[in-house]
Protein backbone atom coordinates (compact mmCIF):
# COMPACT_ATOMS: atom_id res chain seq x y z
CA UNK A 1 0.00 0.00 0.00
CA UNK A 2 1.15 3.92 -0.49
CA UNK A 3 3.40 4.90 2.68
CA UNK A 4 1.80 6.57 5.61
CA UNK A 5 2.60 6.96 8.73
CA UNK A 6 -0.07 4.67 10.40
CA UNK A 7 1.03 1.64 8.20
CA UNK A 8 4.58 1.67 9.24
CA UNK A 9 6.64 0.37 12.42
CA UNK A 10 9.37 3.00 12.84
CA UNK A 11 11.43 0.92 15.29
CA UNK A 12 11.41 -1.89 17.75
CA UNK A 13 9.84 0.36 20.46
CA UNK A 14 6.98 0.17 18.24
CA UNK A 15 6.65 -3.42 18.74
CA UNK A 16 7.86 -4.51 21.90
CA UNK A 17 7.52 -8.19 21.25
CA UNK A 18 9.75 -7.85 18.15
CA UNK A 19 13.42 -7.92 17.41
CA UNK A 20 15.37 -4.68 17.02
CA UNK A 21 17.15 -5.55 13.53
CA UNK A 22 19.74 -3.11 11.80
CA UNK A 23 22.58 -2.80 9.57
CA UNK A 24 23.28 -4.39 6.23
CA UNK A 25 21.34 -7.42 5.21
CA UNK A 26 22.55 -10.00 3.23
CA UNK A 27 21.17 -13.54 2.09
CA UNK A 28 22.70 -16.30 1.57
CA UNK A 29 24.17 -17.47 -1.54
CA UNK A 30 22.48 -21.19 -1.52
CA UNK A 31 19.19 -20.32 -2.31
CA UNK A 32 17.79 -21.36 0.94
CA UNK A 33 15.99 -17.65 1.79
CA UNK A 34 18.42 -17.38 4.91
CA UNK A 35 19.52 -13.97 5.33
CA UNK A 36 21.45 -12.30 8.51
CA UNK A 37 20.70 -8.54 9.33
CA UNK A 38 22.29 -6.90 12.68
CA UNK A 39 20.28 -7.98 15.97
CA UNK A 40 20.66 -5.93 18.93
CA UNK A 41 17.43 -6.60 20.65
CA UNK A 42 17.76 -6.29 24.68
CA UNK A 43 21.56 -4.94 24.74
CA UNK A 44 24.04 -5.05 26.50
CA UNK A 45 22.21 -8.56 27.99
CA UNK A 46 22.76 -10.77 25.53
CA UNK A 47 25.19 -8.35 23.64
CA UNK A 48 24.11 -7.37 19.73
CA UNK A 49 25.43 -9.28 17.11
CA UNK A 50 24.00 -10.64 13.97
CA UNK A 51 20.64 -12.67 13.65
CA UNK A 52 20.36 -15.19 11.40
CA UNK A 53 16.68 -15.73 9.86
CA UNK A 54 14.84 -17.69 7.65
CA UNK A 55 12.52 -15.94 5.23
CA UNK A 56 8.87 -17.11 4.56
CA UNK A 57 6.33 -16.06 1.98
CA UNK A 58 7.05 -14.70 -1.71
CA UNK A 59 5.27 -11.68 -1.61
CA UNK A 60 5.07 -8.25 -0.12
CA UNK A 61 2.73 -8.08 2.67
CA UNK A 62 3.22 -11.64 3.35
CA UNK A 63 6.69 -11.76 4.53
CA UNK A 64 7.88 -13.56 7.59
CA UNK A 65 10.97 -14.62 9.15
CA UNK A 66 12.31 -16.91 12.09
CA UNK A 67 15.43 -16.09 13.69
CA UNK A 68 17.19 -19.46 13.52
CA UNK A 69 20.86 -18.50 14.70
CA UNK A 70 23.52 -15.54 16.38
CA UNK A 71 26.50 -14.27 15.48
CA UNK A 72 28.39 -12.56 18.62
CA UNK A 73 31.80 -11.98 19.04
CA UNK A 74 33.58 -10.15 21.42
CA UNK A 75 33.97 -6.13 20.80
CA UNK A 76 37.10 -3.96 21.16
CA UNK A 77 36.42 -1.59 24.31
CA UNK A 78 35.30 0.97 22.54
CA UNK A 79 34.33 4.45 23.86
CA UNK A 80 31.25 4.40 21.39
CA UNK A 81 28.86 1.24 21.43
CA UNK A 82 30.13 -1.05 18.98
CA UNK A 83 27.47 -1.53 16.54
CA UNK A 84 27.31 -4.89 14.33
CA UNK A 85 26.89 -3.55 10.54
CA UNK A 86 28.24 -4.93 7.65
CA UNK A 87 28.18 -8.60 6.27
CA UNK A 88 28.62 -10.91 3.63
CA UNK A 89 30.03 -14.55 2.29
CA UNK A 90 33.02 -15.67 0.92
CA UNK A 91 32.62 -18.47 -1.87
CA UNK A 92 32.49 -21.29 0.09
CA UNK A 93 30.20 -20.32 2.37
CA UNK A 94 31.94 -18.80 5.61
CA UNK A 95 30.31 -15.49 6.82
CA UNK A 96 31.95 -11.76 7.08
CA UNK A 97 31.19 -9.49 9.35
CA UNK A 98 32.20 -5.70 10.38
CA UNK A 99 31.59 -4.08 13.54
CA UNK A 100 31.71 -0.23 13.71
CA UNK A 101 34.25 0.44 16.91
CA UNK A 102 34.69 4.41 17.52
CA UNK A 103 32.13 6.39 15.37
CA UNK A 104 33.44 9.45 15.90
CA UNK A 105 36.78 9.75 17.52
CA UNK A 106 38.93 7.55 19.31
CA UNK A 107 41.35 4.65 18.52
CA UNK A 108 40.62 2.57 15.18
CA UNK A 109 38.82 -0.36 16.71
CA UNK A 110 36.45 -1.61 14.34
CA UNK A 111 36.65 -5.40 13.30
CA UNK A 112 36.23 -7.33 10.23
CA UNK A 113 35.52 -11.48 11.70
CA UNK A 114 35.04 -14.98 9.42
CA UNK A 115 32.39 -16.96 10.53
CA UNK A 116 32.60 -21.06 10.07
CA UNK A 117 29.97 -22.99 9.53
CA UNK A 118 26.89 -24.38 10.65
CA UNK A 119 24.89 -21.39 11.24
CA UNK A 120 21.71 -22.83 12.88
CA UNK A 121 23.02 -22.05 16.74
CA UNK A 122 23.38 -18.96 18.98
CA UNK A 123 27.14 -20.17 19.54
CA UNK A 124 29.45 -19.96 15.73
CA UNK A 125 33.24 -20.55 15.60
CA UNK A 126 34.81 -17.19 14.26
CA UNK A 127 38.63 -15.29 13.90
CA UNK A 128 39.09 -12.07 13.37
CA UNK A 129 40.82 -10.66 10.91
CA UNK A 130 41.64 -7.13 11.86
CA UNK A 131 40.70 -5.10 15.13
CA UNK A 132 42.24 -1.04 14.10
CA UNK A 133 39.34 -0.41 11.14
CA UNK A 134 38.46 3.41 12.02
CA UNK A 135 35.05 3.23 11.88
CA UNK A 136 33.95 0.38 9.67
CA UNK A 137 31.16 0.10 7.33
CA UNK A 138 29.48 -2.86 4.79
CA UNK A 139 31.12 -5.76 3.28
CA UNK A 140 31.50 -6.45 -0.61
CA UNK A 141 33.06 -9.83 -1.31
CA UNK A 142 33.98 -10.06 -5.14
CA UNK A 143 34.40 -13.44 -7.34
CA UNK A 144 37.98 -13.56 -6.15
CA UNK A 145 36.95 -13.43 -2.51
CA UNK A 146 38.75 -10.34 -2.13
CA UNK A 147 36.87 -8.56 0.61
CA UNK A 148 36.08 -4.59 0.83
CA UNK A 149 35.56 -2.62 3.62
CA UNK A 150 35.03 0.99 3.67
CA UNK A 151 36.14 3.06 6.58
CA UNK A 152 35.14 6.58 7.78
CA UNK A 153 38.16 8.06 9.26
CA UNK A 154 41.38 8.84 9.48
CA UNK A 155 44.18 6.53 9.88
CA UNK A 156 42.16 3.87 7.55
CA UNK A 157 39.63 6.46 5.74
CA UNK A 158 38.89 5.09 1.94
CA UNK A 159 38.10 1.80 0.80
CA UNK A 160 40.37 -1.08 2.20
CA UNK A 161 40.37 -4.51 0.59
CA UNK A 162 41.86 -7.66 2.11
CA UNK A 163 43.10 -10.41 0.12
CA UNK A 164 43.29 -14.20 1.67
CA UNK A 165 44.13 -16.81 2.01
CA UNK A 166 41.28 -16.50 5.05
CA UNK A 167 41.59 -18.89 8.16
CA UNK A 168 39.59 -21.72 7.84
CA UNK A 169 38.73 -22.66 10.80
CA UNK A 170 38.92 -20.74 14.80
CA UNK A 171 42.71 -23.33 15.18
CA UNK A 172 46.36 -22.36 14.21
CA UNK A 173 45.73 -25.16 11.85
CA UNK A 174 43.29 -23.00 9.86
CA UNK A 175 45.08 -20.06 10.07
CA UNK A 176 44.18 -18.53 12.99
CA UNK A 177 47.17 -18.83 15.56
CA UNK A 178 46.82 -15.20 17.53
CA UNK A 179 44.20 -13.88 20.35
CA UNK A 180 42.88 -10.31 20.33
CA UNK A 181 42.75 -8.52 23.19
CA UNK A 182 39.69 -9.89 24.44
CA UNK A 183 40.94 -13.29 24.17
CA UNK A 184 39.50 -13.85 21.50
CA UNK A 185 40.68 -16.05 18.40
CA UNK A 186 42.72 -13.77 15.10
CA UNK A 187 44.43 -14.11 12.69
CA UNK A 188 48.46 -13.65 13.28
CA UNK A 189 48.68 -11.28 10.01
CA UNK A 190 46.81 -9.74 7.46
CA UNK A 191 46.66 -8.85 3.88
CA UNK A 192 45.06 -5.23 3.63
CA UNK A 193 45.24 -2.09 1.01
CA UNK A 194 43.69 1.13 0.03
CA UNK A 195 41.61 0.46 -3.01
CA UNK A 196 39.96 3.83 -2.43
CA UNK A 197 40.90 6.87 -1.32
CA UNK A 198 38.95 9.75 0.09
CA UNK A 199 38.14 12.67 -2.41
CA UNK A 200 35.48 13.88 -5.37
CA UNK A 201 32.88 14.32 -2.51
CA UNK A 202 33.87 11.36 -0.60
CA UNK A 203 34.49 12.08 2.87
CA UNK A 204 33.60 9.37 5.24
CA UNK A 205 32.85 6.47 3.42
CA UNK A 206 30.65 3.25 4.93
CA UNK A 207 29.03 1.36 2.02
CA UNK A 208 30.25 -0.57 -1.06
CA UNK A 209 27.94 -2.06 -3.35
CA UNK A 210 29.19 -3.78 -6.93
CA UNK A 211 27.37 -1.57 -10.06
CA UNK A 212 26.57 -3.38 -13.37
CA UNK A 213 29.42 -2.70 -15.10
CA UNK A 214 31.97 -4.23 -12.60
CA UNK A 215 32.14 -0.51 -11.18
CA UNK A 216 31.17 -0.07 -7.62
CA UNK A 217 29.35 2.06 -5.61
CA UNK A 218 30.33 4.15 -2.36
CA UNK A 219 28.26 5.92 0.25
CA UNK A 220 29.23 8.95 1.86
CA UNK A 221 26.55 9.72 4.39
CA UNK A 222 27.89 13.07 6.01
CA UNK A 223 28.57 14.51 2.90
CA UNK A 224 25.30 12.88 1.17
CA UNK A 225 27.23 11.61 -1.42
CA UNK A 226 27.53 8.58 -3.81
CA UNK A 227 30.01 7.89 -6.06
CA UNK A 228 30.65 5.12 -8.98
CA UNK A 229 34.30 4.04 -8.97
CA UNK A 230 35.97 1.40 -11.46
CA UNK A 231 37.26 -2.10 -11.43
CA UNK A 232 40.49 -0.79 -9.93
CA UNK A 233 39.35 1.88 -7.70
CA UNK A 234 39.31 4.80 -9.87
CA UNK A 235 36.86 7.90 -9.37
CA UNK A 236 34.31 7.68 -12.24
CA UNK A 237 31.47 9.83 -11.41
CA UNK A 238 28.99 11.04 -8.51
CA UNK A 239 25.88 9.05 -8.65
CA UNK A 240 24.04 11.25 -6.05
CA UNK A 241 24.88 14.82 -3.75
CA UNK A 242 22.61 17.32 -2.06
CA UNK A 243 22.00 20.09 -4.35
CA UNK A 244 24.05 23.34 -4.78
CA UNK A 245 24.19 25.44 -1.60
CA UNK A 246 22.44 22.63 0.89
CA UNK A 247 23.92 22.15 3.86
CA UNK A 248 23.53 20.04 6.98
CA UNK A 249 21.31 21.98 9.97
CA UNK A 250 17.85 21.02 11.67
CA UNK A 251 16.96 19.65 8.20
CA UNK A 252 19.20 17.03 6.27
CA UNK A 253 19.48 17.40 2.96
CA UNK A 254 16.71 17.05 0.15
CA UNK A 255 18.59 14.46 -1.05
CA UNK A 256 19.19 12.35 1.78
CA UNK A 257 22.66 11.09 3.77
CA UNK A 258 22.86 7.71 2.16
CA UNK A 259 23.96 5.19 4.59
CA UNK A 260 23.13 1.25 3.10
CA UNK A 261 23.57 0.94 -0.41
CA UNK A 262 21.90 -1.86 -2.59
CA UNK A 263 21.59 -3.07 -6.44
CA UNK A 264 18.46 -5.13 -7.99
CA UNK A 265 18.62 -7.38 -10.66
CA UNK A 266 17.68 -4.21 -12.85
CA UNK A 267 20.76 -1.81 -12.34
CA UNK A 268 18.12 0.09 -10.20
CA UNK A 269 19.99 1.71 -6.97
CA UNK A 270 18.72 1.57 -3.05
CA UNK A 271 19.79 3.10 -0.71
CA UNK A 272 18.80 3.64 3.40
CA UNK A 273 19.10 7.54 4.05
CA UNK A 274 19.39 7.54 8.00
CA UNK A 275 17.80 11.47 7.99
CA UNK A 276 21.25 12.95 9.16
CA UNK A 277 21.17 16.81 11.13
CA UNK A 278 22.63 19.12 13.26
CA UNK A 279 21.29 20.66 16.63
CA UNK A 280 21.94 22.06 19.83
CA UNK A 281 21.89 18.41 20.80
CA UNK A 282 24.72 17.19 18.15
CA UNK A 283 24.42 15.63 15.23
CA UNK A 284 22.89 12.27 14.51
CA UNK A 285 19.85 10.88 13.12
CA UNK A 286 17.08 12.63 12.75
CA UNK A 287 13.36 11.17 12.89
CA UNK A 288 12.65 11.12 9.26
CA UNK A 289 14.91 8.42 7.58
CA UNK A 290 14.00 7.67 4.22
CA UNK A 291 14.37 4.55 1.75
CA UNK A 292 15.29 6.16 -1.82
CA UNK A 293 16.06 4.50 -5.22
CA UNK A 294 17.51 5.80 -7.96
CA UNK A 295 17.14 5.01 -11.32
CA UNK A 296 19.34 4.53 -14.79
CA UNK A 297 18.19 6.06 -17.83
CA UNK A 298 20.20 5.40 -20.88
CA UNK A 299 23.03 5.25 -18.26
CA UNK A 300 22.45 8.07 -16.72
CA UNK A 301 21.26 8.12 -12.51
CA UNK A 302 17.85 9.71 -12.54
CA UNK A 303 16.50 11.98 -9.25
CA UNK A 304 16.12 9.92 -6.59
CA UNK A 305 12.59 8.71 -5.46
CA UNK A 306 11.17 8.23 -2.11
CA UNK A 307 10.22 4.64 -1.29
CA UNK A 308 9.34 4.87 2.50
CA UNK A 309 9.68 7.94 4.89
CA UNK A 310 8.81 8.44 8.56
CA UNK A 311 11.51 5.87 9.60
CA UNK A 312 14.05 5.71 12.84
CA UNK A 313 17.18 4.78 11.82
CA UNK A 314 17.39 3.50 8.33
CA UNK A 315 20.88 2.31 8.40
CA UNK A 316 20.96 -1.14 5.86
CA UNK A 317 19.53 -2.46 2.65
CA UNK A 318 19.20 -6.01 1.46
CA UNK A 319 17.62 -6.63 -2.11
CA UNK A 320 16.38 -10.24 -2.00
CA UNK A 321 16.15 -11.46 -5.94
CA UNK A 322 14.97 -15.01 -5.72
CA UNK A 323 16.03 -17.13 -8.50
CA UNK A 324 13.71 -17.34 -11.79
CA UNK A 325 12.52 -21.01 -12.21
Amino acid sequence: PPYTKQNVIRNHDDDPNGLDINAQICFFPDGSKRFIAGEDTGQPNPPQGWGIFQLKGATVGKLSAKKVGKLTPTYQPSNDNAENYGCGFLSDGRVLTTDIGNQASGPEDGQLIVWFPPFNDTKVRYCKIDVGIATAGGIYVDSKNRVYVPSARPPTAGVLRYSGAFPTSDTAKGGCGGKDATGAPMAPSVKKEQFIALGNGLAAPIAIVRAPRNDFYVSSVISGVINEYDANGGFVRTILQPPAGETLGEATFSTGTPLGLGVGPDGTLYYADIGITITSEGIGPGPEGTVRRIRFVNGEPQPPETMGGGLAFPDGIGVYAPKKK
